[in-house]
């Protein structure tokens, strides 16, 4: 097990803990560091970037000044019980992210892989990634993305 820290690129400020948590699963670890964005309490932080300090997992963030926390969640279970990831039609301009599929994942390196992979194929649609986030009040990574243009058939 291990800990994990999300910290404020603030160096003035001496990059100030934000979040942590203590005994993490390293393969939740590996999640968390393959997303670009991380919501929490209503606020969407954007990942600047990642680092091992003497043991601890640390995440640097910013306020994602031009990013919303999408609504919702609190009526979703209360824990993680597997993992949830959405992919979503990423749609510059605006904060309305139509769900195209929701994957349920029991292995974290399935899940891992999904999140890390620059394309999916879902329903003959290949899916260019935009993004990814892990957003803790919905309890579900998410998986932004294009249309390539490019359709394939599922495997």
């Amino acid at each position: 097990m291990a800990r994990l820290e999300y910290r404020l690129l603030d160096e003035s400020r001496g990059f100030p803990l934000l979040y942590y948590y203590d005994l993490i699963d390293k393969d939740e670890v590996s999640l968390r560091f393959a997303c670009d964005y991380f919501v929490k309490e209503g606020i969407v932080y954007e990942k600047t970037s990642c680092a091992i300090d003497s043991g601890v997992y640390v995440i640097y963030v910013k306020a994602a000044e031009d990013e919303q926390a999408l609504p919702g969640g609190k009526e979703l279970m209360q824990y993680w019980g597997g993992i949830r990831m959405e992919l979503r039609e990423f749609k510059e301009g605006t904060g309305h992210y139509p769900v195209i599929h929701t994957f349920r994942f029991q292995d974290d390196d399935d899940a891992l892989l999904h999140l890390q992979s620059d394309y999916l194929t879902f329903n003959g649609v290949e899916w260019e990634k935009t993004s990814a986030e892990v957003d803790e009040d919905r309890k579900v990574y998410v998986y932004y993305a294009i249309p390539s243009g490019n359709g394939k058939s599922d495997q």
